[in-house]
């Protein structure tokens, strides 16, 4: 019978460990609500946080592309909302790591078309470590004026010393 690579008793004991339930003192992590200014209305009003973190998780609420004379000042209007939004609850563009947008287009040339913009936008506030990205033809948005709109979640902290293990260009 071939030996185990792992003596039986230190193989039993990891496996009680990884099965153990949480020490019952652990207190669960803390949730709280943010509403950056002129946001109030979205959680007394329509009942929906604006931002949430829990714990050194953030996570930011669609935020509808409404100002601006085009699509890219909408974007970049939009983009300064979001770093707000952040700010209020302690993170920062640093610390995103997924975005998910959602474009009114009602075929694939006009998605292709509208997010232009923002992609030229994006670069502008993500220059290297780029946040995970969904992007998403839609047919309409809560916000009816607004061609399109963002949400994100962050991790505190998580954009200081960030990697990214990316293989080289064919």
């Amino acid at each position: 019978m071939p030996k185990p690579l792992l003596p039986l008793s230190l193989l039993f004991a990891a496996c009680a460990a990884i099965a153990a339930p949480p020490a019952p003192d652990a207190a669960p992590p803390t949730r709280e609500h943010f509403a950056p200014p002129g946001w109030e209305s979205s959680y007394r009003d329509l009942h929906y946080s604006p931002v949430v973190r829990i714990g050194d998780r953030v996570i930011v609420s669609g935020i509808p592309a409404m100002d601006g004379a085009d699509d890219e000042a909408k974007a970049r209007a939009l983009f300064v909302e979001l770093r707000a939004h952040l700010r209020s609850a302690g993170a920062n563009l640093d610390d995103v790591i997924e975005l998910q947008s959602f474009h009114v287009a009602r075929d694939q040339a006009e998605f292709r078309r509208r997010i232009e913009p923002v992609l030229k936008v994006h670069r502008e506030f993500f220059k290297d470590h780029y946040p995970a990205w969904t992007a998403v033809a839609v047919s309409g948005l809560y916000s009816k004026s607004a061609s399109f709109e963002l949400r994100a979640e962050a991790v505190i902290g998580s954009g200081k010393a960030p990697r990214a293990k990316i293989g080289a260009k064919d």
